[in-house]
């Protein structure tokens, strides 16, 4: 990630975005995980800048990465009224994330091969 006023997501990180988004992850939940990989704790404007999103873009990905379990949300008082501003970060190192995804994306491979088994089968009786 180079850094200018904020973080902003660097030629390697947008790579690694489009190689999760190849595999089927969603491109703003990929931009979401890749930007707080490498913060220690991040609002949610900060990864708005650094990932160019929109707001309800970072929202409803980093209620996917909470959802899975790779993200926590605390929330940070301001001073005097007004709502509090939410702070992330995750809940495990990104290669730990990597291998939950690439679990899910060869239980998906496994999944796909027993229908087309399956399908292989049904076929067959067609013929007969």
């Amino acid at each position: 990630m180079k850094r200018t006023r904020s973080l902003v997501l660097d030629e390697n990180d947008e790579r690694a975005v489009e190689l999760f988004a190849d595999l089927g992850m969603p491109k703003n939940l990929a931009k979401t995980l890749i930007y707080i990989s490498q913060c220690d704790e991040c609002k949610s404007s900060d990864v708005e800048q650094g990932a160019n999103l929109r707001q309800p873009e970072v929202s409803v990905a980093m209620q996917e990465l909470r959802k899975k379990g790779w993200a926590k949300k605390r929330d940070l008082k301001k001073k005097g009224k007004g709502r509090p501003v939410h702070v992330y970060k995750l809940t495990k190192p990104l290669p730990d994330i990597l291998h939950s995804f690439e679990q899910e994306k060869l239980k998906q491979v496994e999944d796909i091969k027993t229908n087309l088994d399956s399908l292989q089968q049904l076929i067959k009786e067609y013929k007969e």
